[in-house]
């Protein structure tokens, strides 16, 4: 049994040990040309077993956005060799059909084991890729040096007291000075450059489920996927597909960017349209 013990021990240690920053970053490189061509199949790491979702509902990758060749404006990717995630945030303002997109990659060290997209579109909530374009471009997510780094765990807990604070009020985010958010096209940072806040009211009764992470510590930046209760009004019990990035700076939250799918209802988007991919 101690055999066994040190046996799985081992091998646990050296699959982590080769999901390395480089890998994933190449993993990540990979997926942006990818999807630049239209061919899926460039992706490395992929495998035949590779499991695909799109608006986390199983879908099939062979037809899906990844065979869509796409004009990128820009991307950011962020990546956790500790869980072996990535997250890729991509920005698309071509007027025949702009998106803006994010994909999260978990992998085994090796290989890809599953890729979750979320695609939104017009008629997505607050949907307005030439504003989400144009707001990310005056924003800095640089590397944060070193010795300014959170660790983890205060990175993760950031994003986390936020959604902890959708279900009670006696949660305390920790919002930095300024802070600001941007949400599918809308944007919090244009009032007041240097003291706006992110605080700017939020639920106290909604709970937020199935939270997956990925956590850079060098860019200061964790994404969340999770299912949102009520962000579509039409079927306010159903949990919609979300994503929300935030950037870290010194324990506090400085930048907040979020995805959010509408499936099919017009309540959702806000200004009474269906999404059109």
């Amino acid at each position: 049994m101690l055999s066994r013990l040190l046996f799985t021990r081992s091998l646990a240690i050296s699959v982590a040990a080769e999901c390395t920053r480089t890998f994933l970053k190449n993993t990540t490189s990979s997926l942006i040309d990818a999807q630049t061509k239209g061919t899926y199949s460039g992706i490395t790491a992929l495998s035949d077993v590779t499991a695909y979702t799109e608006q986390f509902k199983q879908a099939d990758i062979r037809v899906g956005i990844l065979s869509k060749a796409l004009k990128i404006d820009t991307s950011r990717s962020i990546h956790d060799p500790v869980l072996c995630t990535t997250f890729t945030e991509i920005i698309v303002t071509d007027k025949s059909h702009p998106y803006v997109i994010g994909t999260r990659m978990e992998l085994d060290g090796s290989k890809i084991t599953k890729i979750e997209t979320l695609v939104t579109d017009q008629g997505d909530w607050a949907f307005n890729a030439t504003g989400y374009a144009y707001f990310n471009s005056i924003e800095k997510w640089d590397p944060i040096p070193e010795a300014q780094r959170d660790t983890r765990e205060v990175i993760q807990a950031a994003g986390d007291a936020y959604f902890n604070r959708f279900a009670s009020i006696n949660v305390t985010v920790p919002f930095g000075t300024p802070c600001a958010r941007l949400e599918g096209g809308a944007y919090t940072g244009g009032r007041n450059l240097t003291a706006n806040t992110c605080d700017l009211g939020l639920p106290s009764t909604t709970e937020v489920v199935e939270r997956r992470y990925v956590i850079d510590d060098e860019m200061g930046v964790v994404n969340i996927y999770l299912g949102f209760p009520g962000l579509d009004r039409a079927v306010p019990d159903e949990a919609a597909p979300d994503s929300h990035t935030f950037r870290v700076e010194k324990g506090k939250i400085r930048y907040i960017h979020t995805l959010s799918t509408c499936e099919g209802h017009p309540g959702c988007g806000m200004n009474g349209t269906i999404p059109t991919r």
